[in-house]
């Protein structure tokens, strides 16, 4: 079956969702038990996200989280999927970044976006404005600097300096050119919106310039794939974050995750139903088969280099077998365990 599969990496993200009734601290713990699940399986990657003053994310701060799972595991890579720039110095980034490196030397990967504070009061909090992700290519470029030991100020960035952490850059549009002229990978996500996807990728590899970093463009596209013994099963297990999204767009709150039996008993208005049917539609998920041929199509549009899997859900013994499923289709070394 894993012979219909071009031979690419697979890695994961998880962004600590919380549960309903479910406290932050469990979450996050649950997210670093997740991680050594993951190695075991082996994945190539196990990356955590940065949300702030989301009721239904525990994951704040990545960094921390980064050193905790670095801490629980022995081989993987980890990293940030990702750090959110416009919202911290970019010497602080460096450093954090550098006391990772330094602790956990070759596992570390610095996955870096765009995005500034999802609410206006997350922003205030945050000491950050809309328009401050505008000069996302400037603060990248001055990220850089202070590994490559660079800056004018005359300021060093200890531990950091010299070290070689792998920089990725999260992001659609604008942000592919950045990562394509920084000469870093580039991350890519929404599976559903197809078309949008690939013509960010072909932005990204027609303006790519080699750099030290990479020598050639490198793609990771990002999305949802599930995978049970039944469509219908695998369908179910993203019921919890269909919802969740449609909570989100007409709420302005993204909640905890609930059971999908709950989640179907609710009496929607019709704005929430459409929105909910969307988040369900045009998602990767389904027997190993099914699945199967859907990353063969995938691959063969994207041509991507790895695929990152950020697939959540209320049941955790559930989410973990689609994984093992996943695993085992695409015949990663620890499919067995």
């Amino acid at each position: 079956m894993s012979t219909a599969i071009p031979a690419v990496r697979f890695s994961v993200l998880d962004r600590s969702r919380i549960r309903e009734g479910q406290r932050p601290d469990e979450a996050l713990r649950d997210t670093v038990d997740f991680a050594r699940h993951i190695e075991e399986l082996g994945f190539h990657r196990f990356w955590v996200s940065e949300h702030h003053g989301v009721p239904g994310v525990a994951g704040s701060a990545p960094t921390v989280l980064a050193a905790g799972v670095a801490a629980a595991t022995r081989t993987i890579r980890v990293g940030t999927g990702g750090v959110m720039l416009p919202n911290h110095q970019p010497l602080v980034v460096a450093e954090q970044f550098g006391v990772l490196e330094s602790l956990y030397p070759g596992r570390i990967d610095m996955g870096l976006g765009r995005s500034v504070g999802f609410t206006d009061g997350v922003r205030r909090a945050l000491g950050r404005g809309r328009d401050d992700a505008d000069d996302f290519a400037g603060q990248l470029t001055e990220l850089l600097r202070w590994f490559d030991g660079g800056s004018p100020t005359g300021v060093r960035a200890r531990p950091a300096e010299g070290l070689d952490v792998p920089v990725f850059v999260l992001a659609t549009g604008a942000g592919a050119v950045t990562a394509a002229e920084a000469g870093v990978p580039l991350v890519v996500g929404d599976l559903k919106g197809r078309e949008n996807l690939l013509r960010a990728i072909d932005t990204y590899r027609s303006r790519f310039r080699p750099s030290a970093r990479a020598s050639a463009p490198h793609v990771v596209v990002a999305g949802t794939v599930a995978v049970a013994g039944t469509t219908e099963d695998a369908r179910r297990l993203l019921i919890p974050e269909a919802w969740a999204s449609a909570h989100a767009r007409t709420r302005g709150s993204f909640p905890p995750l609930l059971p999908p039996e709950e989640i179907e008993s609710l009496e929607m208005t019709a704005k929430e139903s459409e929105l909910y049917e969307s988040g369900l539609r045009g998602q990767l998920y389904g027997t190993e088969d099914e699945v199967t041929e859907g990353l063969r199509k995938l691959l063969a549009e994207t041509g991507a280099e790895e695929v990152l899997v950020t697939t959540s859900t209320y049941d955790r013994e559930a989410l973990l077998d689609s994984y093992r499923r996943l695993a085992r289709l695409t015949g990663l070394a620890g499919a067995a365990s």
